[in-house]
């Protein structure tokens, strides 16, 4: 190594030496200096320099403007700036061209459970909150992640606690507000969500409110419908013919206001004012206090009858030679004058207004379901959906396959094809099986159907709803003497009371096929009730053109009830053949050229069947079987211009095998 003129350690043509000063250097010492000296130095010790330590910043900036360098930079600079637009660009093109992801609501079957009857927790023969705490691992194992409690509020208990006392409180036969709090974290804890009722248009006459408002105190003397009666020979002459649900005049005189209160359902259940918007305040205030709770959205009840008309008419008789005077049922009237009057729903969307203030945070959407005019008329009942521009329910209930009168697959198809083809476009279905007011499935069409009607449920488009039992089958009490056949206790196992409670008695007898019909016993069965409804919602979450596919009607007839489900982009498609009716053979591949010769049963209501090839030629279904078969296709039923006519989406979407994505523009 050699030492420059300056003394430093020339390296890559450059001096290094860090501690040399030039201007402390002594020019008239330079001749005496040696022009170079030659070092020996050891090579263990050698210093390894780096190729561009000790250049001045001058030097460095000298080179690095050499286009060589430049030119590098700026195209690396430019690459990073391009990629970074390009990621963002396609995150939105994602995003935009995603269909909306399924809600909670959506993506899981909705479990209903009457508190009174599911299980009992201290031996009091009631069922209450902590019973239901306890058997969460049953919604569970159901694949089921939405559980829907009916009315356990402060209650007098008339018309099984439809009637509030208190919309603040637990009536005491279900427990405390301790015991809510404990069951929803329990529930939140296991990812489930919980959706309770709510009845606004009414309350029970032992009600704060009411009481107030009979003694026409402040601003509560309007919160309810009050009226003069005529009052002649110690009669009582109502202000018109208004007939309540449950037979008889709808006004009942008060001895203490001396005027006569208005009520749809009981005499102890007089209708609020929400002609008073002080009492829809109440209301907003009730929605926020539930929601502040917890819980995930509301069910509301009776919603139809919230306002009546002020002018207080008459209301017309369907049998106009009917004498006026012996005019005593419901059913003798039309009620034009006491349900959906102006401004009814305008009142519900105020409400979806306030549960819209807690659903801000992502992941938690609050739910919102109401009833609507049932098969009265499902053009009304349709207006529940709201507009497009305007939100009311998520959905109304559809009871279409509880009213059905007769069974056959013509009427399941009719019932399906009535809901479907009236909802408003972009809207979401759903299908209730069994209800707190309706007689269980197998008591009203024969067990032998119970499994296909769980079949059908858990494989139409939308949201299935399940009452408690009837995942089991559970049949009515058979029982003159029992006022509520359809809420018999849950048949846990096969002991005394079924499971239900430890006490003596329940406030309903058990059903006595309990020891055959229960929880316990149909998990050991491979082919239970039970497990089929399990291997069903498990398939409906797992499989996309089941939980948000086509629908495509491809035949009915008075035994049979067949359609597909399908996704644009897949070529997997699921096919359901339903029997409701008698043995049946049919040739499918005759209505629908483009099947595959065989297809695979993926599911069955006899298990032995899961996996067996059919011949789409001659599928034969025994009564009350219903098969869930595959197959893969290329050409899809909702592309066929001869189903046009009979496919259904709720929002179309798109697979790409690709991506592994859905997107909207197929």
């Amino acid at each position: 190594m050699e030492l420059s003129e300056k003394g430093g350690v020339e390296n890559n043509g450059f001096v290094q030496n860090e501690a040399f000063d030039d201007k402390e250097t002594d020019t008239n010492n330079q001749e005496e200096m040696p022009k170079t000296c030659i070092v020996v130095a050891d090579p263990v010790e050698e210093l390894v320099l780096k190729p561009y330590a000790g250049m001045p910043k001058e030097v460095l900036l000298k080179f690095s403007s050499q286009a060589r360098y430049r030119v590098t930079r700026e195209i690396l600079f430019w690459l990073t700036i391009a990629a970074a637009v390009a990621l963002v660009c396609a995150t939105i093109a994602i995003i935009a061209l995603s269909p909306k992801c399924l809600d909670w609501w959506q993506a899981s079957p909705i479990y209903q459970i009457y508190p009174r009857s599911f299980k009992d927790s201290n031996k009091d023969g009631n069922g209450d909150l902590k019973g239901i705490q306890e058997k969460l691992d049953h919604i569970t194992y159901l694949n089921v992640k939405t559980i829907w409690i009916t009315s356990f509020y402060k209650s007098p208990l008339k018309d099984l606690g439809y009637g509030a006392e208190d919309f603040y409180d637990i009536d005491p036969m279900f427990g405390s507000m301790s015991d809510f709090e404990n069951l929803l974290a329990a529930i939140h804890d296991r990812g489930l969500k919980v959706i309770m009722d709510l009845i606004p248009n009414h309350t029970s006459d032992k009600h704060r409110w009411f009481q107030l408002s009979r003694n026409r105190t402040g601003k509560y003397t309007d919160y309810y419908i009050w009226q003069d009666c005529a009052q002649a020979a110690g009669s009582i002459t109502p202000p018109n013919n208004w007939v309540s649900v449950f037979g008889n005049s709808s006004w009942q005189f008060d001895d203490v206001r001396k005027q006569c209160y208005f009520h749809q359902f009981g005499k102890e259940q007089p209708d609020l004012n929400f002609r008073n918007h002080a009492v829809q305040q109440e209301i907003h205030d009730i929605i926020k206090f539930w929601l502040g709770k917890g819980i995930d959205g509301f069910s509301f009840s009776a919603v139809k009858f919230l306002l009546e008309a002020t002018h207080l008419r008459n209301e017309p008789q369907v049998n106009k030679s009917q004498n006026p005077g012996s005019i005593t049922a419901y059913s003798q009237l039309y009620h034009d004058y006491t349900t959906t009057q102006v401004g009814m729903h305008d009142i519900i969307r105020s409400f979806r207004q306030t549960m819209n203030q807690f659903s801000s945070e992502p992941g938690r959407y609050r739910f919102m379901g109401s009833d609507g005019d049932e098969k009265e008329d499902i053009e009304a009942t349709m207006l529940y959906y709201g507009t497009t521009f305007i939100q009311e329910a998520d959905f109304p209930f559809n009871f279409n396959l509880i009213n059905m009168q007769n069974l056959s697959g013509n009427s399941i198809f009719e019932a399906v094809n009535l809901w479907m083809k009236n909802m408003p476009a972009g809207k979401w279905p759903n299908w209730a099986v069994g209800s707190p007011n309706a007689a269980r499935i197998s008591s009203q069409i024969g067990k032998e159907y119970v499994n296909v009607i769980n079949m059908l449920l858990l494989t139409l488009p939308g949201t299935p709803v399940t009452y408690y039992g009837e995942e089991i089958g559970m049949e009515n009490i058979a029982s003159e003497n029992v006022t509520f056949p359809e809420k018999s206790p849950m048949q846990w196992d096969d002991k005394v009371n079924a499971g239900f409670t430890e006490g003596n008695s329940s406030w309903l007898p058990v059903n006595s096929d309990y020891q055959s019909v229960n929880v316990e016993i149909q998990m050991t069965w491979s082919n239970s009730t039970l497990n089929l409804y399990r291997e069903l919602a498990s398939l409906r979450n797992k499989e996309l053109p089941i939980q948000r596919g086509w629908m495509c009607y491809i035949w009915n007839d008075s035994n049979v009830f067949v359609y597909v489900r399908e996704l644009d982009g897949l070529d997997k498609v699921f096919m359901m053949v339903l029997n409701f009716g008698q043995e049946s053979t049919i040739d499918l591949k005759a209505i629908v050229p483009s099947l595959p010769s065989e297809a695979i049963v993926r599911l069955s209501t006899n298990f032995n069947n899961a996996g067996k090839a059919v011949d789409t030629k001659l599928i034969k279904t025994e009564m009350g079987e219903g098969l869930v078969l595959e197959y893969k296709t290329t050409k899809p039923v909702h592309t066929m211009e001869a189903f046009q006519g009979n496919c259904f989406v709720a929002e179309k979407a798109c697979y790409s095998s690709v991506f592994n994505l859905l997107y909207m523009n197929c």
